[in-house]
């Protein structure tokens, strides 16, 4: 339908192309409209009024239900047998009883149109599918996430576990330990060993601590500790792999190095050895591609700036010597400024994005 404005806009159009020598009929083409349409608007009220559709009187079709047809469709609905039942169990039910009185979609139409579509029964209605919180870190000692894992030892059936933070901004791992049973007594000594390292004490806004929704990472213990600690729980959803990814990235890294036993550990005491020789390689060594290729300990010790401004005027040296070999610009080594756990609300990534572009103005 067009609007009551864009009638007189288009006449208006018409009349002065047609003054002005067009033909009438291709003026109206060239307007979307046929000449009819045009002689309608005018012989009508229809520049005056706009369309009368939406406001005309539709007769009632002789087949819909009446007034007490409806009405007798909310009462059965509200019965006691049928007041927790759908309009899909209703009517089979009435039909045993060789009563037909309208179909399941009749039904559902008079009973929204009574408001009585809401969750019928004692049941919960479905609850919206929970969305996973984005936790937007700009700095280290923001995010933490950890997990733990299982590490095969030489007898079947037989595992030790390794208990592991990671710094999310920084990808070092901030603190681990390996132990011969899984217990929460474990996880909370290493919440207090790595809240000592890292001087949680002296920070102002503490970290949020994200981890799986296991017993162990759930307990009342761990819980209590991290409430001690000042810490902010965050969990993830559940049956959800990938809420979690840092860490499992992470612990795939450390299973498909060299140095792993292929046959598992010979004893609790080599698995600690061989977790104090990954973590000293990752943190130190590893240059982590999800941070422009620095060690995790560079970042999370805020030399990662001078590395890549370092990087960068080698490249550009290179590319003045040998210009031909470059079709555009270098490599691109600026610092990855924001890191996200779960990024799906681009919303809270943009707004972090901006606050860091404008303190680096400031600054």
């Amino acid at each position: 339908m067009i609007s009551l404005e864009d009638r007189r806009n288009i006449t208006a159009m018409i009349s002065q192309a047609h003054q002005e020598g067009a033909r009438l009929k291709a003026a109206c083409e060239l307007a979307g409209i046929d000449t009819r349409t045009l002689q309608r608007w005018k012989a009508g009220t229809g520049l005056l009024n706009g369309d009368a559709r939406p406001q005309a009187a539709h007769p009632m079709p002789a087949h819909a239900l009446s007034p007490a047809e409806r009405e007798r469709i909310v009462q059965v609905a509200n019965e006691p047998r049928f007041a927790a039942l759908p309009p899909a169990r209703i009517v089979p039910m009435l039909v045993d009883e060789g009563v037909y009185i309208a179909s399941e979609s009749s039904f559902s139409r008079v009973l929204r149109a009574h408001g009585q579509t809401r969750h019928r029964g004692r049941a919960k209605a479905p609850g919206r599918v929970r969305l996973p919180t984005t936790h937007v870190a700009t700095g280290p000692c923001q995010v933490w996430t950890w997990d733990m894992s299982f590490l095969p030892t030489q007898v079947l059936g037989v595992w030790c576990y390794l208990y592991l933070i990671m710094d999310i901004y920084s990808r070092k791992i901030v603190g681990f330990e390996v132990h011969e049973r899984d217990d929460s007594d474990h996880a909370v000594d290493l919440l207090r060993r790595t809240a000592l390292a890292e001087g949680l004490h002296a920070l102002a806004q503490k970290p949020v601590l994200h981890g799986d929704n296991g017993s162990t990472l759930k307990a009342t213990t761990v819980l209590a500790m991290m409430h001690w600690l000042g810490l902010k729980a965050s969990y993830s959803r559940p049956r959800v792999s990938n809420d979690n990814a840092f860490v499992e990235s992470l612990f795939r890294t450390a299973k498909y190095r060299p140095e792993f036993p292929a046959k598992g550990f010979a004893d609790l005491q080599d698995a600690r050895e061989w977790a104090s020789s990954f973590v000293r390689w990752y943190n130190h060594d590893h240059r982590h591609s999800g941070i422009r290729y620095v060690s995790p300990a560079q970042r999370h010790a805020g030399e990662d700036r001078d590395i890549l401004v370092a990087r960068h005027g080698v490249y550009v040296q290179a590319k003045a010597a040998h210009p031909r070999r470059w079709a555009r610009h270098t490599r691109n080594w600026d610092p990855i400024t924001v890191v996200t756990l779960n990024p799906e609300r681009d919303s809270v990534i943009n707004a972090a994005s901006n606050d860091v572009h404008k303190a680096r103005a400031a600054a």
